[in-house]
């Protein structure tokens, strides 16, 4: 399997700006610029989506997960946050912190945490991302 984006950009790092686009079409020409990555104008910027990538892997390897043993989830409801600090010259992805609320029916929060902690390490992003990943898991 073979997921390709591709990534316009015209003029400098911080008056430039660009778009991104995705095979699949959901991404088609979205803009993003230094404003979108450091400021709050309306576009998407690369944190934000892997924030996306990361939520969007973990909560299907859960619901994978909760499968396997024999459980169906009610609703998976994962939010990642993705930091981005200061290094050197440049910047780093340093954590991606995923807060899960969830609906399982006939399933205690030890168990739980022991699935959900199997699926954050099983997950194709959680593997990709040198960062510290961390997992707020809750039964709700």
């Amino acid at each position: 399997m073979l997921r390709k984006a591709k990534a316009v950009w015209r003029g400098t790092g911080r008056a430039g700006n660009g778009n991104l686009t995705t095979d699949s079409g959901v991404l088609a020409e979205t803009p993003y610029s230094f404003k979108t990555r450091f400021e709050n104008e309306k576009g998407t910027n690369p944190e934000e989506l892997i924030a996306a990538a990361h939520a969007g892997c973990f909560t299907m390897a859960l619901a994978f997960t909760l499968q396997g043993a024999g459980l169906t989830p009610t609703e998976l409801n994962t939010e990642a946050a993705v930091t981005l600090e200061p290094e050197g010259q440049g910047f780093r992805i340093s954590r991606s912190a995923l807060t899960l609320r969830a609906k399982v029916p006939n399933l205690d929060q030890a168990k739980f945490a022991e699935l959900a902690g199997t699926a954050e390490k099983n997950c194709p992003v959680s593997k990709v991302l040198k960062a510290e990943i961390t997992l707020d898991a809750k039964l709700v």
